[in-house]
């Protein structure tokens, strides 16, 4: 036990190491966040002082919140839909990480995760800084909200990853998985509460987000940590990413294995 946990300690390091090495891209990512990041300020803050101060429950300070840590997430929350594990799938390096001694999804998402890690550091924490000295931003007013807020963040960070890693295995069947990266791509930032905040929806639209995975990948740590929920509030949300991080990763090694089987290299 204590191995295998040394093990995956040591995917996601490496993960982590493996991104630290793209300096220049990380700044470039900071620098187009925070510009759109403006622009959602422009537009949001602007839209809740025309509503009188308040906005689905949002006001001033935690719209703020909102923006800015939505977008710190990005560069850690995968909602690009791509992956190398689809190129692996795509040229045949995939049947190495099946002769490896190690779990495929668990090891590709460890990996993922350290990357999404790292990314929070060059990426986000200089947009909350911005957010809080220049905007203005609200935080929880409790040290255990501030826990389950990261502990929120961290899951929606897995769950992306572990929901990436399902649309890659569609390349156990497909030639060619772009296009199904694609719909993630516009379905998943959008359903996410990337754009606004998913209590903006009409009715309906809010509750076929809820239905998916999507508001536990960015909407509830921020609900969190935006102050909008108390304790019991905020485990609810947790356990509501808990449910979605089981259905994801059950569905993830059940559509592995039948792909381990669907899987040709070279007409093997």
């Amino acid at each position: 036990m204590r191995v295998t946990v040394r093990v995956y300690w040591l995917l996601l390091v490496a993960g982590f190491r493996r991104q630290s090495t793209y300096r220049l891209a990380a700044l470039s990512g900071l620098v187009t966040n925070v510009t759109f990041g403006l622009l959602k300020v422009a537009v949001l803050l602007g839209a809740v002082r025309a509503a009188g101060g308040e906005v689905g429950g949002y006001d001033v300070a935690q719209m703020s919140t909102y923006i800015w840590l939505s977008q710190a997430m990005l560069g850690s929350v995968n909602f690009w839909g791509a992956s190398e594990f689809a190129e692996r799938i795509k040229d045949g390096q995939v049947a190495v990480d099946f002769l490896r001694p190690l779990d495929v999804q668990a090891a590709t998402v460890t990996v993922e995760v350290g990357q999404g890690l790292f990314a929070f550091l060059p990426r986000g924490v200089p947009q909350l800084a911005i957010g809080g000295l220049v905007v203005g931003m609200t935080w929880p007013r409790s040290v255990v909200l501030v826990v389950l807020g990261v502990v929120s963040l961290l899951m929606a960070v897995v769950i992306s990853a572990a929901t990436v890693y399902l649309v890659a295995t569609a390349g156990f069947w497909l030639v060619e998985t772009r296009g199904v990266q694609l719909v993630y791509m516009v379905m998943s930032g959008f359903l996410a509460g990337l754009f606004v905040p998913i209590s903006l929806f009409p009715r309906w639209l809010e509750l076929v987000a809820q239905v998916t995975p999507c508001p536990s990948m960015l909407m509830y740590p921020v609900t969190i940590l935006a102050d909008r929920v108390d304790v019991a509030g905020a485990c609810v949300l947790l356990a509501v990413q808990g449910f979605w991080l089981v259905v994801v990763g059950g569905a993830g090694q059940v559509l592995t294995r039948a792909g381990r089987r669907r899987l040709e290299i070279q007409g093997g």
